[in-house]
């Protein structure tokens, strides 16, 4: 199991569905690319604001370092946020089908 990094922040209201538009056309690439070493995901909380990503990297180089989509959506996130955004590293305590354990 490689490093594990979760990422949260809040959106202005006025930019949540713009963020969540250029957070989807990070998956898109993501699919088309199939970059491997990343097992990735992120979720819109209840409140449409509020943003959280979870990131497994199984090698010592992060595939979204290297994706235009994602540099898309890092440019102007300062802009977009009222709160965060705040990195953490991790540990997997369990997983059940979502990631690798």
């Amino acid at each position: 199991m490689g490093s594990v990094v979760v990422v949260q922040y809040t959106t202005k209201a006025e930019h949540a569905d713009e963020n969540e538009r250029l957070v989807r056309e990070v998956f898109a690439e993501l699919g088309d690319t199939d970059p491997g070493a990343l097992h990735y995901c992120t979720v819109r909380l209840a409140d449409g604001v509020s943003f959280v990503h979870f990131a497994v990297l199984d090698g010592e180089e992060n595939p979204l370092s290297s994706s235009p989509a994602f540099a898309r959506f890092q440019s102007g996130i300062a802009e977009r946020c009222s709160a965060g955004p705040t990195v953490s590293a991790a540990a997997l305590v369990g997983s059940y089908a979502m990631l690798p354990a």
